[in-house]
């Protein structure tokens, strides 16, 4: 029998959140975490998550307890941490059955999640989807033929410009917390570094000293290549604007992206000698990443998930967005005017395909003068 949860209905001493995988879509759980810590200010807060996004949670106000797990460690070895926690509520953000199945062998009394196949079983209470929600549907070769051949529509659940910001992901958490008496209403992302964290990383990199505007450039991005602008346009924008503003740029990335930040700070040094650029690809752990983005008066970057935490941390973002939507994964408060979403219009955007079957036209088609004009609006 499900478990009706309402304001006046339960009341936890102790709650586990079993959080999402990946880092942009962490960030974007933020404003529901919030929601919940003002629903139960004086419950024990635990989220359980992978042991490679635990220093995001670092002081974070909704956040009382970090349960890592590492990549491939089982089912039976997660439930068996969470049993020590003797919670009473657990609220499963991903729709995967596993994340079902580790709170339910954790005997956790009350779990709540989304509705979704081979799991409803191990909740007790599965929450129907959100009204006006829009799935992320790769498009098919031949859809996207159609559509530039000007044969195709748009399907009913594929996000365009002219989307509400009610599609925006965040929504899909905030339904969940909804559930137990909180606020749906929306919050803008919110992580946490201290103005230590922020002096330390600056005395590290060399930062300390400098007079100059400090600008972020995010040219990688996991996901695949059609996430990413082409490397010679970011090269192009960040030329233009240290030349127009003297800055210095920092060039973040992953280890995979230091050839590409190799290349993009060795043609920006280029221009004049002095402190115009900073290689920090591969160089920065997570908290090192997030004081440095903090630092930053803004971050031009492709849509990844340092992009959010960007956002998060209160600094402008400028995102040339392809494959994917800003209508539902956005870093930032849907509608926040500091941040530039670009795209170019193409009928066959958003595809959310990891690599171009045709010619890219996407991101070929956004031009750096458009990206430069946009940093520019943010900083000014």
């Amino acid at each position: 029998m499900s478990v009706q949860f309402g304001p006046s209905v339960i009341q936890p001493r102790r709650i586990l959140v079993r959080g999402v995988n990946w880092l942009g879509d962490a960030v974007m759980t933020t404003p529901a975490l919030l929601r919940l810590r003002a629903r139960f200010p004086a419950a024990h807060i635990s989220l359980l998550g992978p042991a490679k996004l635990n220093d995001v949670w670092l002081h974070h106000p909704a956040v009382d307890e970090m349960i890592p797990f590492q990549a491939g460690e089982g089912i039976f070895s997660i439930a068996k941490k969470l049993r020590a926690g003797k919670f009473d509520l657990a609220m499963v953000l991903p729709n995967s059955p596993r994340s079902a199945m580790e709170v339910f062998f954790a005997g956790i009394p009350q779990r709540l999640g989304y509705a979704r196949p081979w799991r409803n079983f191990f909740l007790t209470q599965a929450i129907p989807s959100r009204v006006g929600a829009v799935k992320m549907r790769k498009r098919s070769v031949a859809e996207i033929q159609r559509l530039i051949a000007g044969q195709g529509v748009l399907t009913s659940n594929q996000p365009t410009a002219t989307s509400n910001f009610l599609a925006h992901q965040t929504h899909e958490y905030l339904q969940l917390v909804a559930a137990l008496g909180a606020s749906g209403e929306p919050l803008a992302p919110q992580l946490v570094v201290t103005p230590d964290e922020v002096l330390a990383a600056k005395e590290k990199f060399g930062l300390a000293d400098t007079a100059r505007s400090v600008f972020g450039l995010n040219p990688g991005a996991e996901y695949g290549p059609a996430k990413r602008w082409p490397a010679e346009k970011f090269i192009a924008v960040a030329k233009e604007i240290q030349q127009r503003t003297n800055c210095t740029w920092l060039i973040f990335g992953g280890k995979g992206d230091t050839e590409l930040a190799g290349r993009i700070a060795q043609e920006i040094q280029q221009l004049a000698t002095g402190n115009q650029q900073l290689n920090l690809a591969g160089r920065t752990s997570l908290r090192e990443l997030m004081a440095l983005l903090k630092l930053c008066r803004v971050l031009l970057s492709n849509d990844t998930g340092p992009t959010h935490v960007a956002a998060a941390l209160g600094t402008p973002v400028v995102v040339p967005f392809g494959s994917t939507s800003p209508e539902l994964t956005a870093p930032g408060l849907p509608g926040d005017p500091r941040h530039q979403f670009l795209r170019a219009d193409v009928a066959c955007a958003p595809c959310f395909l990891r690599d171009c079957p045709i010619d890219f036209r996407c991101m070929n088609d956004l031009s750096a003068q458009r990206v430069v004009e946009a940093v520019l609006r943010v900083v000014a």
